[in-house]
């Protein structure tokens, strides 16, 4: 653990450096994300089913392992794993250069996913060992406000490449976000060594976190919160296609409001949640917002015109942007301050999984609910949300009580303290 002496410039230096490795892998990111599927459908070939379900396969993967991977961060040290798991990143995207077919695609896809998620959960073990707690929430929502921004400037990047259709355009690209982490290892590789954990004493499980019932029902609600996820790029998008009078363009503009706004106001709504109370109350709150925006989107069910539809999708929007930011902050909080110390890794890489599983299964339970059912499908999933973001805190009282019986070695007391 680090000391006194040495906290206080850690404390210093790594959010910046984190903010920098952040913005160089998302801007890649941002142009691999818009370009990547239509490269693979129209330069390789491969059916959007075999993409499909190559990229499901590859997320179930790179979600378990990011588990082990989070367990091997804290055994072995987070900075050497974090810059070992962005090279490894780096080579899964250089890859997708020479790739022509199905089997090496879902190979690729499998090692960018593994990488990927097990470099998350070693970066929130880095910043957990070289960010005092009570700044932790913040850092966050600036990594946040940075992967927004990187991911915007990215997209516009990959829609030049889009434009010209080419297939030295969409290399080039790819050949982008591997130099993004790149650069990301050397930035981590800067960054002050933290100590590895102690190893566990005889008899103790290596992964701790899945026997945390508590832990794992958390990580469960923070899930079913994040099937958000796919609502704003997927479903909505549908909806207003096929089931609204407004014009197409609203959903780019949809898109530039969700991430202006989290941009600008991230840090602003995290700088409020710096304890457990709070941060269950930030949840309970995204859930109840989170109700009133989906009502809000199936009023545009009724005939109401092309531009009151558009203010109505508006005003759902920014309600949705609100509940995802106060989510986020508070989600960020329960995840670290319930996780023991030593066990930052492993216990990020679990409670990190609630991403992948949204993605992967999100898009087929909100289109479902909302493109079939309609309105009542709004309504539902609505109520769904509110559920889920009122759950929290009971679950974040029984996590308490089961670590304030925990001997202090394993609990989250030393893990603060030790900071």
């Amino acid at each position: 653990m680090a000391n006194t002496s040495t906290a206080v410039p850690q404390a210093s230096r790594a959010p910046r450096a984190l903010l920098v490795a952040q913005l160089s892998n998302s801007i890649g990111d941002g142009a691999f994300y818009v370009t990547s599927a239509l490269y693979f459908s129209q330069i390789v070939g491969l059916s959007a089913a075999r993409i499909g379900i190559g990229l499901t396969l590859a997320w179930a993967v790179g979600s378990v392992a990011g588990v082990w991977l989070g367990h091997l961060a804290d055994r072995r040290g987070p900075r050497s794993t974090a810059v070992l798991l962005a090279l490894a990143t780096a080579a899964a995207v250089g890859s997708f250069l020479v790739i022509r077919s199905f089997v090496p695609f879902l190979v690729a896809a499998a090692v960018y996913a593994t990488a990927q998620s097990g470099l998350a959960a070693a970066r929130q073990a880095l910043l957990a060992g070289l960010v005092e707690p009570a700044s932790r929430t913040e850092v966050l929502a600036r990594l946040q406000s940075t992967l927004n921004a990187g991911l915007a400037v990215g997209a516009g990047l990959g829609g030049l490449a889009l434009h010209a259709g080419t297939r030295t355009a969409y290399l080039a690209v790819f050949a982008l976000d591997a130099a993004g982490f790149l650069i990301c290892a050397l930035v981590l590789r800067g960054l002050p060594s933290v100590p590895p954990a102690p190893v566990a004493a005889v008899g103790e499980p290596r992964l701790a976190v899945l026997r945390d019932r508590p832990y794992a029902l958390l990580t469960l609600l923070n899930a079913l919160m994040l099937l958000r996820l796919p609502l704003l790029s997927l479903a909505l998008p549908l909806w207003i296609v096929q089931r609204t009078p407004a014009p197409g363009w609203i959903v780019s503009a949809l898109f530039v409001l969700n991430t202006a706004a989290v941009m600008l106001f991230q840090v602003r709504v995290a700088r409020k949640v710096t304890g457990l109370s709070e941060a269950t109350r930030a949840v309970g709150t995204a859930g109840a917002v989170m109700l009133a925006s989906c009502a809000v989107f199936a009023v545009t069910a009724a005939d109401l015109g092309p531009w009151a539809t558009v203010a109505v999708l508006t005003l759902g929007a920014a309600l949705q942007v609100v509940a995802e930011m106060r989510h986020s902050a508070g989600s960020w909080q329960i995840g670290f301050a319930l996780a023991p110390g030593g066990r930052i890794g492993q216990y990020q890489g679990f409670y990190g999984t609630g991403v992948p599983v949204a993605r992967t299964l999100g898009p087929l339970l909100v289109t479902t609910l909302l493109i079939t059912w309609g309105v009542p499908g709004w309504l539902l999933l609505g109520g769904f949300f509110l559920v889920t973001g009122v759950a929290t805190k009971p679950a974040v009282r029984w996590a308490e009580r089961t670590r304030n019986r925990a001997p202090l070695t394993h609990g989250a007391t030393e893990h603060v303290d030790a900071h």
